[in-house]
C-alpha cells in the first residue's frame, strides 16, 4: 500500500467516525453500537499511522518504503506514548 493510498484510507476513517458521532447525536444507533464500532475505527487508525510511520522511516535512511508491513493489532495498540 502506497503513502497516498493509506492516507486515504485514513481519511475514510476519520469521516466514518464524524459520520457515526452523527448518527449517534440523531439516534440512527446506539451508544453501545457507536463505541464499539468507534473502538474499530481507532484500532484501524493505529495500524494506518503505525504503517505510515514505517514506511517514511524506511525511506528517510534509504530503505524501501514497500518492505513495511502492517503490525498486529496487538502490538500497534500496546504502544508507549
Amino acid at each position: 500500500m502506497q503513502d497516498n493510498e493509506i492516507l486515504t484510507r485514513i481519511n475514510d476513517l476519520v469521516s466514518e467516525e464524524h459520520e457515526l458521532r452523527g448518527k449517534l447525536a440523531s439516534g440512527e444507533v446506539t451508544t453501545d453500537e457507536e463505541n464499539a464500532r468507534v473502538k474499530e475505527l481507532e484500532v484501524a487508525l493505529d495500524q494506518c499511522w503505525d504503517l505510515l510511520r514505517q514506511r517514511r522511516a524506511r525511506r528517510s535512511v534509504g530503505e524501501d518504503p514497500d518492505s513495511a508491513a502492517a503490525r498486529p493489532v496487538s502490538e500497534v495498540e500496546n504502544y508507549q506514548q
